[in-house]
């Protein structure tokens, strides 16, 4: 067990989406590349969005609005791709791509400037922790977990449809 201190500070990315933003650590994000049609993948839902190469990869993109219940965004001019290390050992290679609307920000996050927002209630199935007040802010902390397993869920349906 290790003995270090828990970090003060952590840095973050702020992630764009349609009218709302993700927080997530930095060390989740391998990778903002520019936007690049995916292939489409037959018998998934609206949300997963296709495969698209990423170093010589093919990983899945998907959109978190569409993920989330909601609306697929227009693609916009500053649209990227955030690619994520996957976590849970579901997803091979261990990455996937999350459309986002713009170029995300590099913030630090510390106790000062971060609270729950209690407001905000989520499906028990959604990729969404919570929403928190950052100072001007109220972004959302996404379950990149269960994103996972409805992206590897999605895929094995793919398979055998």
């Amino acid at each position: 067990m290790s003995t270090e201190p828990l970090p003060q500070e952590l840095y973050s990315l702020l992630v764009p989406l349609n009218g709302q933003r993700l927080l997530v650590p930095r060390t989740c994000v391998a990778e903002v590349t520019g936007y690049h049609a995916p292939i489409a993948v037959e018998g998934t839902p609206e949300w997963f969005l296709g495969r698209v190469n990423w170093s010589g990869r093919s990983i899945p993109l998907v959109s978190f609005e569409g993920a989330m219940g909601g609306d697929v965004p227009d693609l916009l001019g500053r649209a990227r791709i955030a690619v994520i290390h996957a976590i849970s050992g579901r997803l091979k290679p261990a990455a996937y791509g999350v459309l986002t609307l713009g170029f995300p920000q590099l913030i630090k996050v510390n106790s000062r400037v971060l609270s729950t927002d209690e407001q905000g209630v989520f499906a028990e199935d959604s990729p969404v922790i919570c929403r928190v007040n950052m100072l001007n802010e109220r972004p959302l902390i996404p379950d990149l977990d269960r994103l996972e397993a409805m992206i590897s869920q999605a895929q094995d349906e793919a398979e055998y449809a």
